[in-house]
């Protein structure tokens, strides 16, 4: 009898006893739920799902097999538009695989089956691009992530990451016929719904504010929670129609995984029952506070999952504005390196046009590469301290819509550059907005556009190398389309209300 031919999954080298296992259990599930579809879905570079709803028995094949899809979905800036010229003669030279918008394949993660818990009779499964020979495609931003985790992973390292995530949720008026369902209306991108609040703002935790706003944030728990997530509270933020969603720490890469899942599962659910949710960081209206994504992140060792940015012991002669005052050695170095490179992480934190202009001074955002003790002005504020476990680094620079896993190995490789060149963070600001802090050097601004946060990454040879040379071009070619147009579009707003507040 003739031997079986090897399957896809056999070809890109990651199928073995345990992924069979996976496969068994995955088959199983698909089969025992009910379902009649299941959508194979994959992070694009802008930090949003994409994907392939396939029938149950087509979904089980593909666990092995794979499914095409078509290579543009890879090239596309924030419009949807492909910015490569893949049907030109030597146009793709630079980046073999993709000439005349040729397939790559999705490869589901078995283990990673759901049931959506507001889609009737679907299954979810996770899945990332592959050339068809079986190469993995350097360009899928999950992948940047595993990269530069497998680099931490070598020095016995692990990173762990809570989130704090602030969005806004408005009530659509008209869920049948508004202007982004309207065919006479249609562009490209389309116009948003018309909205109104879930409430009034400028009362923040008022729990009047969280009762008005109860049966969309009720909608956010049931859809985390029934999709496993770890979230641990949800609450009434500053400005008109902004909530938090705050969630327990994690492994880096779950983390991750969990942030693009929220996202598009309460996006979703709450289209269904009339609410419009948006990740943009400032919605186009005059009176918004902008949002931010708030990263709690601390070093573990993968043998015994012990914090080692913990102090076991006060550091002789340390004094409170010392990171050693709180942090190990180890976290000081980790901390000195999110600091040398902020400029050149900008871009993978917050990294669309609009986020920009969240980071103004006095706004509870970051304006300098500066850090504090528990102080929410700094760009990173250290929380914890001597034998306190859960001693960790917030990093306040990203924004709510940024592509996890970019803005995660962001800070890997740069603090992983910190660890192996011992670098030394200066003292603890006490005025995170002044440039003329006397206990230190002048701080170092932060990009203020997107065009010098690209700039600024370019010039950065630690997160060059790590990221690869090949995909920060990739990536840069990708975001200057959008600022490009950005631009050059005669209203700014209308380009930003079609953009960002619809997509994202």
């Amino acid at each position: 009898m003739a031997a079986a031919l090897p399957s896809f999954a056999h070809s890109c080298g990651v199928h073995d006893e345990a992924r069979e296992w996976a496969v068994e259990q995955a088959t199983q599930r698909i089969r025992d739920s009910g379902v009649d579809l299941v959508r194979l879905a994959w992070c694009d570079a802008h930090g949003a799902l994409r994907g392939k709803t396939l029938t149950a028995a087509a979904a089980i094949k593909a666990l092995m097999a794979g499914v095409g899809m078509v290579g543009t979905l890879m090239l596309k800036d924030t419009s949807d538009r492909t910015v490569f010229k893949v049907f030109e003669p030597g146009g793709m030279g630079d980046m073999p695989g993709f000439a005349g918008a040729a397939n790559l394949m999705l490869l589901p993660d078995p283990s990673s089956y759901q049931v959506l818990p507001w889609a009737v009779g679907t299954g979810w499964l996770r899945c990332q691009p592959w050339f068809q020979d079986g190469a993995p495609v350097p360009f899928d931003s999950r992948r940047v992530l595993q990269r530069a985790l497998a680099q931490l992973g070598q020095r016995g390292l692990g990173m762990v990451c809570g989130l704090e995530v602030e969005f806004h949720i408005y009530r659509i008026k008209d869920t049948q016929h508004g202007p982004d369902l309207d065919p006479d209306r249609a562009d490209w991108p389309g116009l948003p719904p018309d909205v109104s609040l879930i409430h009034p703002g400028f009362n923040m935790l008022a729990e009047s504010c969280m009762d008005l706003a109860d049966e969309p944030l009720r909608i956010v728990q049931r859809t985390a929670l029934a999709l496993g997530l770890p979230l641990s509270s949800i609450e009434i933020e500053l400005g008109p129609s902004q909530v938090e969603a705050v969630f327990d720490a994690t492994d880096a890469l779950t983390a991750a995984d969990n942030m693009v899942l929220f996202r598009n599962g309460v996006r979703q659910a709450l289209r269904r029952a009339g609410y419009h949710a948006t990740f943009m960081c400032r919605p186009p209206f005059p009176h918004i506070m902008s949002s931010g994504w708030h990263l709690h992140q601390s070093v573990v060792e993968l043998a015994t999952g012990r914090n080692v940015f913990v102090r076991d012991a006060d550091a002789p002669g340390a004094q409170p504005a010392d990171a050693t005052f709180a942090l190990s050695d180890t976290g000081a170095a980790w901390l000195a390196g999110l600091l040398a490179h902020a400029p050149g992480m900008a871009s993978l934190c917050t990294t669309t046009v609009n986020g920009f202009g969240r980071l103004k001074p006095n706004a509870l955002a970051p304006h300098a590469a500066v850090w504090g003790r528990d102080n929410r002005g700094a760009m990173l504020r250290v929380v914890g301290g001597v034998g306190d476990a859960a001693t960790r680094i917030e990093n306040r620079l990203g924004e709510p819509a940024a592509n996890p896993y970019l803005y995660m190995a962001a800070q890997v490789f740069a603090g992983l550059d910190g660890l192996v060149n011992q670098l030394a963070p200066p003292t603890a600001t006490e005025s995170p907005y002044a440039m003329d802090d006397q206990a230190n050097a002048p701080p170092t601004a932060l990009p203020h556009t997107l065009p010098l946060a690209l700039e600024a990454l370019a010039a950065d040879t630690a997160l060059v190398g790590g990221l690869g040379a090949d995909w920060v071009r990739y990536y840069t070619r990708i975001k200057q389309s959008e600022y490009q147009r950005h631009a050059q579009a005669p209203d700014t707003l209308d380009f930003e209300r079609r953009e960002y507040f619809s997509r994202f």
